[in-house]
């Protein structure tokens, strides 16, 4: 007999599965800024976006109003995507106001994002002002990598859809399209992908303003999106997937009696089906969902009920073997594999001192070769590491789901007894540490090399904190925990404590500070308070050691003692910065580019995280030339342990060195062992 408390969770479930089936907007994501207590500034908010989502004159799904006066006017836009009707748009506008007035409740900005409408209010002007700073890519389908033949067909599809968009009207700037991809090996169309592609500008925009809003947004989502792509951003919008996405396919709509801007007719789309054919889908979605997720609820109930009576229930009887094969399910993710301990024991030769690449807080990392030839990277855990446990679970859990050039991609773990491993790809240059701080490897790394690291290592980290499904804070980023590729391209590693952030969530609290001296953030050392903003500071620091060639360590310079901070503060005060650049970077040097580098390093190591730039203000300092700069003030002090080694000038080309330290912080640097962690109990 199943309890009442599953049959109450089944009706629960029945009712959770019919609301959010009968729900098909899909919210993306909304800032909030600038706050106000302002009683009048918010009743004009709420009148003016009331009036968006209730305005029945403009049939073009563009909404532009203004309201108040003085310091209490508010400037808000509603903008629906063009291939959806007047009652879907003013429908997706309403939840969005509803949403942003609960998320933003007292501050003056705010730009909300489903797939199908943006919302946006500021007491600045925004009408005809292009605008990329709150923009986002989501990756639609991540598991599928596109081949040439449809890289090209997608790059002609968005070059046709930006021309015909560009083209439109001050009503609409809008165009759809769908098309075949044709391989070379092959003449039949139908056994190849579909891409369906949608690009729109807000038609407030000029031409001009158009194009560049779309050149921006096209030139950076192959670094986020495979064969699926959705970019949303205050000004202007694009996506495309393999699978059909436009409301036209889906409804018999017809469109408003005007026509603002020419539409590409959907080629080779899907034949349109009638008003009611999407409903009915729905339904029939429904339905099935609720029956299956019912009849397994009612499985795993009564599972239970029997297994009640068991004493195995209550973990008697289980042997070693047994609770490794529940931890193992526990930490499936994605395409993970989970190893055979004697296939690794194989590859790494017994794990034989001569595939010892280095060690760490966490243990050992070897090199190993699997059957197939492949070489990959092993991290096992040292049997006495307590700490290490947790970190193995952690990487797993959280590496496991990421995926981007410039991050280590884990490729499974195995557990066996009291073994833990975890098996990587294989990076063939080691760590960056073993590299830039070494008196001759540091030759092959020329200016116009480390500025691309710089600038890669900033995109791996924004991904961490902006763009993937998950938002973590990396909380241990430094030169020994990026691995450099046969092409040199970095790859951020070692992500045993790092910490995964609730959608809303701004920071955390620790009583352990685990970390690296030198790379931690002031408030993370002191308070135990991380965020984003450390990993910025962590990402300060090792700007300036690239462009130095030094690492931030006490430097003693005969009587005087000064770290790398202190010195890039007071060669740029003195406006003497080139002065500590890495001397081996005389030829090839580029002045402006070193001296905005070690600006924008300056500027990541503040003492005041809100002065902090985000890694995407961060990146766009990078790549601009003439985007300005804030002037620094003086980097924190970084209230190194007494026990830390003092090194003097020259020896800071001497190297990687062990530290004393004992912490419990993992590592995987393969060939460098520098390590300094610490646990403030």
């Amino acid at each position: 007999m199943i309890s009442r408390r599953c049959l109450l969770f089944l009706l629960l479930l029945f009712f959770i599965l019919k609301s959010e089936a009968s729900d098909q907007l899909i919210f993306r994501y909304h800032e909030c800024g600038n706050f106000t207590g302002d009683s009048a500034y918010q009743i004009n908010r709420d009148t003016v976006l009331e009036l968006i989502y209730s305005d029945k004159k403009i049939d073009y799904g563009f909404y532009n109003f203004s309201y108040g006066e003085g310091p209490d006017k508010i400037n808000a836009i509603g903008f629906c995507r063009g291939d959806i009707n007047q009652e879907e748009c003013r429908g997706c506008l309403k939840k969005s106001a509803t949403l942003l007035t609960d998320r933003c409740g007292e501050q003056k900005e705010a730009i909300g994002y489903y797939d199908l409408c943006i919302l946006r209010y500021s007491n600045d002007s925004i009408f005809g002002i292009m605008e990329t700073k709150t923009s986002k890519y989501f990756d639609m389908e991540g598991k599928t990598v596109g081949n040439d033949a449809f890289n090209q067909t997608l790059i002609d599809l968005l070059d046709e859809l930006k021309s015909v968009a560009i083209d439109g009207d001050s009503r609409k700037k809008f165009a759809e399209k769908s098309v075949k991809v044709m391989n070379e090996s092959s003449s039949r169309s139908d056994v190849n992908d579909t891409i369906y592609g949608l690009v729109q500008c807000t038609p407030d925009l000029s031409k001009q303003e158009c194009t560049e809003c779309l050149d921006s947004a096209f030139g950076n989502f192959s670094r986020w999106c495979m064969k699926g792509c959705m970019y949303l951003g205050p000004s202007c919008s694009f996506r495309y997937d393999i699978v059909p996405f436009f409301q036209s396919i889906f409804n018999n709509t017809e469109s408003p009696a005007p026509q603002p801007s020419k539409v590409i007719a959907p080629a080779l789309s899907p034949k349109p089906r009638k008003g009611k054919s999407r409903k009915i889908t729905t339904a029939i979605a429904i339905v099935v969902a609720v029956v299956v997720a019912g009849i397994l609820v009612m499985g795993i109930c009564i599972y239970f009920e029997r297994r009640k009576s068991r004493p195995e229930f209550e973990g008697q009887g289980k042997n070693e073997d047994e609770s490794e094969a529940e931890t193992g399910d526990d930490l499936k993710v994605g395409d993970l594999l989970q190893f055979d301990f004697e296939t690794i024991r194989i590859a790494t030769s017994n794990f034989s001192d001569a595939n010892k690449l280095g060690e760490g807080g966490f243990g050992t990392v070897y090199k190993g070769t699997l059957p197939d030839g492949q070489d990959i990277a092993i991290k096992r855990l040292a049997n006495n590491s307590k700490q290490g446990e947790t970190e193995f679970k952690n990487e797993v859990l959280l590496t496991g789901k990421l995926q981007h050039r410039n991050l280590v991609k884990l490729l499974g773990f195995c557990l066996q007894k009291r073994e833990r491993l975890l098996i990587y790809e294989f990076v063939s240059n080691k760590s960056l540490d073993y590299i830039i701080f070494d008196p001759i490897k540091r030759a092959d790394l020329n200016w116009e090399r480390r500025y691309k690291i710089i600038k890669d290592i900033a995109r791996g980290l924004l991904y961490l904190h902006e763009d993937s499904r998950l938002q973590i804070v990396h909380r241990d980023l430094k030169t020994s925990n990026i691995l450099l590729d046969d092409e040199l391209n970095p790859k951020i590693t070692d992500f045993g404590i790092a910490k995964l952030f609730d959608a809303n969530q701004t920071h955390g609290m620790t009583s352990t500070v685990i970390g690296t001296y030198g790379y931690m953030a002031p408030e993370y050392i002191k308070h135990g308070e991380f965020s984003i903003k450390s990993d910025v500071f962590s990402f300060g620091v090792i700007i300036l050691e690239i462009v130095c060639g030094r690492r931030n360590t006490k430097i003693r310079d005969g009587d005087n003692t000064e770290d790398l901070l202190d010195m890039a503060w007071k060669n740029w005060k003195a406006g003497t910065s080139s002065d500590i650049v890495d001397p081996i970077l005389e030829q090839g040097l580029n002045k402006n580019e070193t001296m905005r580098c070690i600006h924008v390093g300056l500027l990541c190591v503040q003492e005041d995280i809100d002065v902090r730039p985000t890694m995407s203000s961060v990146l766009l300092m990078l790549n601009s030339t003439t985007f300005p700069l804030p002037e620094p003030s003086e980097p924190p002090f970084l209230m190194q342990p007494k026990r830390a080694l003092s090194i003097s000038l020259s020896e800071q080309y001497s190297g990687p060195t062990k530290s004393t330290d004992s912490g419990s912080g993992s590592q995987f640097t393969q060939g460098s062992t520098s390590k300094s962690s610490v646990t403030d109990q």
